[in-house]
């Protein structure tokens, strides 16, 4: 138990440390506001690092530096991959284009300590919102529920936790997965709590009662998609179709096996059995996500239009997010997975999740 507790106690240390600066700004910032409005502020803060969280996630993936440090929460039981040295080069020297290296090890233990610094911003929030609310019902004054900010809290404790099942897991291709998702939905439950501190309904022009309903089915189908993204980075299908609109060799349709490409509990690079994952599995995967971006696009296409003739503002943000993700999409295929591309296809569907949950509260908020 030392083992876990200490290396736990010591990435929190530094976390902490990380948080700080962020911290003492926010501080300076806000101290002029309502304490509601520091709230909002830190929410602000707290979900911009949380956006930088994703897309340092993203690149830890790319860099295949996801076990630079094979073991949790620690690199080889220490704070950092400077006491880890003597086991890294041992395991540099054994595999030299191995996981293991010291730059790959400070990839991944920066990544844990903006976890830890997010995760502690995200107490702060919760304890300073229960506080509100309490010195909100003495002086019989109204205050954002709580309860948001704590099961903001208790979803980043998950999604922790399937971090650490990432590394000892040895990068489980549901797990990495599932991992991304939850990381989505953090930045999405910061988002709709950053609109709970002010409530700004969005300014519609005789909206259809629909509308709401319509932004509900673009979100879904855009978490469907960035699942699937997420299934094909993990599993490492971008360049199982190295064209576009083709596929492989000028195939179209080239022969796919979405039976063993969707094959969820298995180990990366294997189906089931342990045989490896064939190209066309891969293939299938690839093909499946590129489907599901014709799918969302029409469908932010149409959701855009609509938009339009209520609240133009909003409609320019999703088409530009939309266009965003088609460039830096077609960029991954036609120039081989370049990391920078990667890396915006990443932020692209960040920020889509963030103005599509960011539209959908204030359309409720409209609505009441």
């Amino acid at each position: 138990m030392t083992d876990l507790l200490l290396p736990l106690g010591q990435v929190a240390a530094i976390g902490g440390a990380v948080a700080l600066g962020p911290l003492i700004w926010w501080r300076q910032r806000s101290r002029a506001s309502t304490p509601a409005g520091r709230l909002r502020a830190l929410t602000v803060l707290t979900l911009f690092l949380t956006f930088d969280l994703i897309v340092f996630g993203a690149f830890t993936r790319l860099t295949d530096s996801g076990l630079g440090c094979p073991d949790w929460p620690g690199c080889y039981s220490a704070a950092s991959p400077v006491g880890a040295r003597h086991h890294i080069e041992a395991a540099q020297a054994a595999m030299p284009t191995g996981p293991v290296t010291h730059g790959k090890a400070w990839i991944e233990m920066v990544h844990r300590y903006l976890a830890s610094a997010v995760g502690l911003l995200i107490l702060l929030l919760a304890v300073l919102s229960w506080k509100l609310a309490r010195s909100a019902r003495a002086h019989h004054e109204p205050a954002p529920s709580p309860w948001l900010p704590t099961l903001t809290l208790v979803w980043v404790c998950v999604q922790g936790a399937f971090g650490a099942l990432t590394v000892t897991m040895k990068l489980f291709p549901a797990i990495v997965t599932l991992h991304l998702l939850f990381g989505l939905g953090l930045l999405m439950l910061l988002a709709w709590q950053r609109e709970a501190y002010v409530p700004r309904p969005l300014s519609v022009s005789a909206a259809p009662a629909a509308l709401r309903t319509a932004v509900a089915v673009v979100l879904v189908l855009a978490l469907v998609q960035v699942a699937l993204g997420g299934w094909v980075s993990t599993n490492y299908a971008v360049l199982a179709c190295d064209e576009f609109p083709t596929c492989h060799g000028g195939q179209w349709w080239p022969h796919l096996d979405f039976a063993q490409g969707f094959q969820l509990w298995r180990e990366l690079g294997q189906r089931a059995d342990g045989s490896w994952l064939g190209f066309e599995a891969l293939a299938a995967i690839h093909m499946a996500h590129r489907i599901g971006a014709g799918v969302v696009f029409v469908a932010i296409l149409a959701l855009a239009w609509t938009l339009r003739r209520h609240a133009a503002d909003w409609s320019n943000w999703l088409l530009a997010a939309a266009g965003w993700q088609l460039a830096s999409g077609l960029s991954n295929v036609v120039l081989d997975w370049p990391i920078a591309a990667a890396l915006a296809h990443t932020g692209g569907a960040t920020v889509l999740m963030a103005l599509l949950t960011t539209l959908l509260v204030r359309l409720r908020s409209a609505d009441h």
